[in-house]
């Protein structure tokens, strides 16, 4: 069974840029009126997410488990002009050596693994790392994109309630301000159109 590890170094490793560069809308949309503090955004990528943050006042910090996307990271916020004192990246494999400092904002967008990897488990860490007033925020494809192989299998993807159950929230100490379903516009790997379904939960840690 290949490791995550691998698997993500290899797809990073093997190509100048994975994804588009643009932050994701979902994200932008929750996270825009929110007041900017310190942000942690898990598996990060090639920082997108991570690069828009900072750049809307957020102290901004990315993890992921690869090497390369995180040296991707780093040179695209390094093209921008972005210090370490607004974003910095770091390799961090989320199942065995989470964070342990607490921010303000927790994200964790499209975090389902195409090889084997304990999501729920990283899920229910990262609520540890929200400090008290503070949020997660979890994005997932509520639906494979039509371009996507799953998408014509019928694989099933984690929808907000089964996020939710898995998070194990108490309800004392959490509250729920976002579990449905968004749709947003989007571009196939070829250019063509298509609109998303994105699951998204919202959950702040009371003071």
């Amino acid at each position: 069974m290949e490791h995550p590890a691998d698997f993500w170094e290899e797809r990073y490793a093997s190509t100048d840029r994975v994804w588009s560069g643009l932050p994701n809308p979902t994200l932008i949309d929750v996270v825009a009126p929110l007041t900017p503090g310190r942000s942690l955004d898990l598996g990060c990528g090639e920082g997108a997410d991570v690069i828009w943050l900072a750049q809307h006042g957020w102290r901004a910090t990315g993890v992921d488990i690869a090497p390369s996307a995180i040296a991707h990271a780093r040179e695209a916020a390094a093209a921008l002009g972005l210090g370490h004192e607004s974003v910095r990246f770091q390799v961090v494999d989320l199942e065995h050596d989470p964070d342990a400092e607490q921010y303000d904002l927790v994200t964790a967008c499209f975090l389902p693994s195409p090889v084997p990897s304990a999501r729920e488990q990283m899920l229910r860490r990262a609520t540890g790392q929200v400090a008290p007033g503070g949020r997660l925020l979890i994005v997932t494809h509520a639906v494979p994109p039509p371009w996507h192989p799953a998408a014509h299998h019928h694989e099933t993807l984690p929808q907000p309630a089964d996020d939710l159950v898995a998070l194990a929230l108490d309800p004392e100490l959490w509250a729920v301000e976002l579990a449905e379903i968004r749709q947003r516009e989007a571009l196939g790997p070829d250019g063509e159109p298509a609109v998303l379904d994105d699951g998204v939960v919202l959950v702040r840690r009371l003071p």
